[in-house]
């Protein structure tokens, strides 16, 4: 199974270990774009922190974000998944698995970023700030630098298994499975019940606690229809959508009657 998340907006702090190594990464075929988008950005924040605020979109109090980015090369990188932050990653509290789920955890989440393309959470990365709805100067958006190189990278990935996608719109838009690996995939949504709608607080933090149902569990769903009996085996209620085509991914509801 592979999990695709989006990153968060907030992010901890690089702290004080080694720093990057860009050759270090998981999926080495998206080393080149990494390098293209790592190389403007320190370029960009440390040449004109106005300019910077501007493509970046970070408004007076997000000054300082403008000197992380331009010091990336030398800032301590800590897992990704120690980075990321936010109601998602809260709910999904990586940090007190036990052992096994841990490991599940490095084996099939993946996350999603404009700088880096996508990562896993051991993969070792310094804070940053730059999300994928930048358009940088020299390489343009953000969005479309990156998906020639998914195309050829996250096929592979996803190998022959459950592709559970969570992204949010912006992140979808960097790699959108076809094929046979469309099939096989399985995107969500979070809606509260009584009103049918998307309520951004409850989407992320039921989002978080599916992941962790699912690698507390050690469930191994095949396929979307697998997934669909997994998910209200643990306890949730879901409304499946069958693509009516093959090569389509499943739409899967959540519904959840409390925001919380």
């Amino acid at each position: 199974m592979l999990v695709l998340l989006p990153p968060s907006e907030g992010k901890a702090s690089s702290g004080r270990g080694a720093p990057l190594k860009l050759e270090s990464l998981s999926l080495p075929g998206l080393s080149e774009a990494r390098a293209a988008v790592l190389d403007e950005l320190v370029e960009l924040c440390a040449a004109d922190e106005e300019k910077a605020r501007e493509v970046l979109g970070l408004s007076e109090g997000l000054r300082g974000e403008v000197a992380k980015n331009a010091e990336l090369r030398t800032a301590g990188a800590r897992p990704a998944g120690e980075i990321y932050t936010g109601v998602l990653y809260d709910a999904l509290d990586l940090a007190s698995l036990d052992t096994a789920a841990k490991k599940r955890a490095a084996r099939s989440l993946l996350v999603f970023s404009g700088l880096w393309g996508a990562v896993r959470v051991s993969d070792r990365i310094p804070s940053y700030r730059c999300s994928m709805g930048v358009k940088l100067p020299g390489l343009g958006a953000l969005g479309t630098h990156w998906r020639t190189a998914m195309a050829a990278v996250l096929p592979e990935a996803a190998e022959d298994g459950l592709v559970l996608d969570l992204r949010s719109a912006a992140y979808a838009a960097a790699w959108k499975p076809k094929g046979e690996v469309a099939g096989r995939t399985a995107s969500v949504r979070v809606l509260h019940a009584p009103t049918r709608k998307v309520v951004s607080h409850f989407n992320k933090a039921t989002k978080g606690r599916i992941v962790r149902s699912l690698l507390t569990s050690g469930t191994k769903p095949g396929g979307p229809a697998e997934l669909v009996e997994a998910l209200r085996d643990l306890g949730y209620e879901v409304e499946a959508t069958v693509p009516s085509k093959a090569g389509a991914p499943w739409s899967l509801d959540v519904l959840v009657d409390e925001i919380h």
